[in-house]
């Protein structure tokens, strides 16, 4: 007798992969919210309310017009419930703002389909939360499943520079019995690609595959051509002994078939859940196995990774820390004025080829208006007439990344919602 074996299927994405959906938390519950928040909209300079549909079964329909493109929004109000482990990962939370978020049992809900630039389209969700209720107390986003602080919030909104491809997702670690983990993200369906995971990682490698997966997602983010990462390569890091890394995924309906013993992850994990569109990580050593699609497992690597792999940014993200490191240089000088505090300045020097630079910490000894005194931290690779120890003035324009670190914690222009009063 033949038994044939039951075909693994890709099931529809969830409402939240679908479209991106987030909750925006009131300092107080209030019977009459969501008129009072969407009359709001209509006074942003940020963006233009062209037509406003009131309560079709209890949600509100808005078209908005932001950037030259047309975007769908809806709002709704619900009850809330935060799960408290929200707030022990990805941000950080003062005890106040803990107890008040716990406390909070109302939320409008604002969804909307990403367009064509995931950043720019996250960007304008967090500015209509903002319009909505200007003194939110947080953002759960749903769909990436974590929780934003009010104060980064306010940031993004406000701020010229698009969020980094990294504040779009999450990636998640599944620990088992067996100390097996399973990482997984959430938030990239609705950026129009699928979501990754690494399956039979363990707790000594995780860290380096977390690593992975997350360069890899924001690769796929902010990729400005056309591509299927599904059995294509992408060139995304080196290894300690300088062989690349080049990473494909195959869905896991597919991938799942080499990992048919996986502790987590497996197909009774995915009854309920990580059964729509996600895929599973793979390796390929070669054009030959890329052409050939032979999926090489992320294990492969573990003796190779270092303490350091070396994984790499896109210009676009490159770009877009040094413009933010820019526009945030006022925390570097009001910082400055606590000489407990100890301040790193990155430098872009120019070296020999034209558009070329290397890019070197300094430490921050001493600011004149414009102009600021560094003391270089570490020896240069390609510029041979200055070394470590060596002074020089700089300006913003040669300013492309910082750090101030405090006596509670290190700051940079992407976590520099901490210190803010």
């Amino acid at each position: 007798m033949l038994i044939m074996k039951k075909k693994l299927i890709e099931k529809p994405l969830e409402y939240w992969e679908e479209k991106s959906y987030m909750m925006i938390v009131p300092p107080a519950s209030d019977e009459d919210i969501l008129k009072k928040s969407v009359e709001r909209l209509s006074s942003s300079k940020d963006f233009k309310v062209k037509e406003t549909n009131y309560e079709i079964n209890g949600v509100i329909n808005v078209k908005i017009k932001y950037d030259k493109e047309d975007y769908e929004v809806g709002f709704y109000t619900g009850g809330l419930s935060i799960p408290e482990y929200y707030l022990y990962k990805n941000f950080l939370f003062t005890e106040e703002e803990k107890e008040t978020l716990l406390s909070a049992n109302q939320a409008i809900t604002v969804f909307m389909s990403f367009g064509k630039d995931a950043k720019k389209s996250f960007q304008l969700q967090l500015k209509i939360a903002v319009a909505l209720i200007p003194d939110l107390i947080g953002v759960l986003d749903e769909s990436a499943e974590k929780m934003l602080p009010a104060k980064w919030v306010n940031m993004i909104a406000t701020s010229k520079v698009l969020p980094s491809a990294r504040d779009l997702f999450t990636v998640q670690a599944v620990q088992g019995k067996h100390d097996k983990v399973w990482l997984h993200t959430h938030g990239l369906c609705r950026c129009g690609i699928t979501e990754l995971e690494i399956l039979e990682s363990d707790k000594t490698h995780y860290e380096q595959h977390y690593n992975l997966v997350s360069t890899y997602a924001m690769y796929l983010i902010d990729k400005v051509d056309e591509f299927e990462p599904r059995y294509n390569g992408a060139y995304i890091g080196r290894l300690i002994n300088g062989y690349p890394v080049v990473v494909t995924c195959a869905p896991w309906t597919e991938g799942i078939l080499e990992y048919k013993k996986a502790k987590l992850g497996n197909v009774k994990d995915r009854e309920n859940g990580h059964n729509t569109k996600t895929s599973i990580i793979f390796l390929y050593t070669s054009e030959e196995e890329e052409n050939n699609r032979i999926l090489r497992k992320v294990s492969l690597y573990d003796e190779l990774w270092g303490e350091n792999p070396i994984f790499f940014y896109s210009d676009a993200e490159t770009d877009r820390m040094r413009d933010l490191a820019r526009e945030r240089f006022a925390y570097v000088k009001e910082s400055f004025k606590n000489k407990d505090n100890t301040i790193l300045i990155k430098i872009g020097l120019p070296l020999k080829e034209k558009g070329k630079f290397e890019h070197i910490w300094f430490e921050l000894l001493e600011i004149k208006g414009n102009k600021f005194k560094c003391k270089l931290t570490q020896e240069p690779y390609d510029i041979p007439d200055i070394h470590t120890g060596d002074e020089a003035w700089y300006t913003l324009d040669n300013v492309t990344d910082w750090i101030i670190y405090t006596k509670d914690f290190a700051v940079s222009p992407s976590n520099a919602y901490l210190l803010e009063k």
